[in-house]
């Protein structure tokens, strides 16, 4: 029995809405399609041999206890790279748990230039960007590449950042992620949300120019261009920082390149809680971005929007249903071949479309958002209002 059945006066209008979800499945559909074709065509470009490798200060702003942190620093020590790289680790707190690991990779690598700055000053609401700011006295070179603590690269990785860098237009250079679960049901579908949701969008969105990013997994800019966009004090309190560093540059009047390869993103979700609260966060800094696309993004929803279209209790919605399930699939396979991850439960995807789904539509109700075990509020400009600041 159809809803429909249950409310025969709201029939019609029962009946337009679902009418409505199977019309935005079925183009979630086709979306789905154009982003695996995309996907499959990405190519990756081989770095020049003679390419420039200046020296480079690596920024890791760190906070909390992350799993194999030690593997992830170790990684950047390893570099292809002739030139001489400064790592430089921050914390604001004497007594972070993080500390140790960066301890232990100065002992496991002594010939690599790895040091660590503890500084608790804060210079706006956004935390990272505050410890970025205090970072930078310690920076030693002009080149600077800032990469977040979850991110996991390659041993080529420097050299191809430092090749983009090198570009007259070029005025900072970015990098698409994927994601890396562990074991855990909510690490996996943390990752999944990446490698499903985000990553084939972007993909698109870039090949057709649709968009214009600035991912904080990787984000190289020289000190000059730094300095000349107002430092990273012009973006203390902005949720969407690394966009907000894009879009500078090239209000500056140069490009942001995004580097045709990936760097991995560790996801350590333990809980439904963090799992949910992470991607409001994101769902919440994408809406203050770009509030009319963020709304119109709901048709890469196909599955949650195909399974409310059946409760018209039509047969054909059924079978929407089916095919956006497949497409989503797709996508999903395609990604995985592409780029050579290990592949995921399918049983997950409808799992994950419908958190995703529930994350969209809430998205829209409140402004609040957790972002390192502090609650904010996201004004209508993008800033953030701490939490306890708004109390006093």
């Amino acid at each position: 029995m159809s809803i429909v059945e249950f409310f025969p006066d709201a029939s019609s209008v029962v009946t337009s809405l679902c009418d409505i979800c199977l019309a935005g499945a079925f183009m979630g559909c086709l979306l789905m399609l154009t982003e695996a074709a995309l996907v499959l065509a990405f190519r990756e470009e081989k770095t020049a041999d003679d390419a420039a490798q200046p020296p480079v200060t690596i920024l890791k702003p760190l906070h909390g206890s992350e799993p194999g942190l030690i593997a992830r620093l170790a990684a950047f020590c390893r570099q292809d790279y002739d030139g001489r790289v400064q790592i430089l680790c921050g914390v604001r707190d004497s007594a972070a748990p993080s500390i140790s690991a960066v301890r232990t990779t100065q002992r496991q690598h002594p010939d690599a230039c790895i040091e660590l700055h503890i500084d608790p000053r804060l210079h706006g609401s956004n935390r990272k960007v505050s410890n970025l700011i205090n970072m930078m006295p310690r920076v030693r070179h002009d080149a600077i590449v800032l990469s977040d603590s979850d991110i996991v690269v390659s041993r080529d990785y420097l050299r191809s950042v430092a090749a983009l860098l090198a570009s007259p237009r070029t005025g900072a250079v970015t990098c698409l992620y994927h994601g890396i679960g562990d074991n855990g049901l909510w690490s996996r579908l943390s990752a999944l949300a990446i490698n499903s949701h985000f990553l084939p969008q972007a993909i698109t969105a870039i090949t057709l120019k649709l968009s214009k990013p600035c991912f904080g997994a990787t984000i190289a800019v020289e000190r000059s261009m730094l300095e000349r966009i107002g430092g990273f004090g012009r973006f203390a309190d902005d949720l969407a920082d690394d966009y907000a560093l894009g879009m500078a540059v090239r209000a500056a009047g140069y490009d942001v390149a995004t580097a045709s390869f990936l760097v991995g993103h560790c996801c350590f979700e333990n809980s439904l809680r963090q799992l949910v609260r992470h991607q409001i966060r994101i769902a919440r800094t994408i809406k203050s971005i770009d509030p009319i696309g963020y709304a119109g993004s709901i048709i890469t929803h196909p599955l949650p929007l195909a399974l409310l279209g059946m409760l018209s209790g039509s047969t054909a919605a059924a079978l929407v249903a089916v095919a956006a399930l497949a497409s989503r699939v797709a996508v999903c396979r395609c990604v995985e071949r592409r780029f050579g991850l290990p592949h995921e439960s399918p049983w997950l995807i409808p799992l994950q479309d419908i958190i995703a789904f529930s994350v969209y539509v809430a998205s829209f109700f409140g402004a609040t958002v957790y972002w390192r075990e502090a609650e904010y509020r996201v004004a209508a400009d993008g800033t953030l209002i701490e939490d306890d600041l708004r109390r006093s």
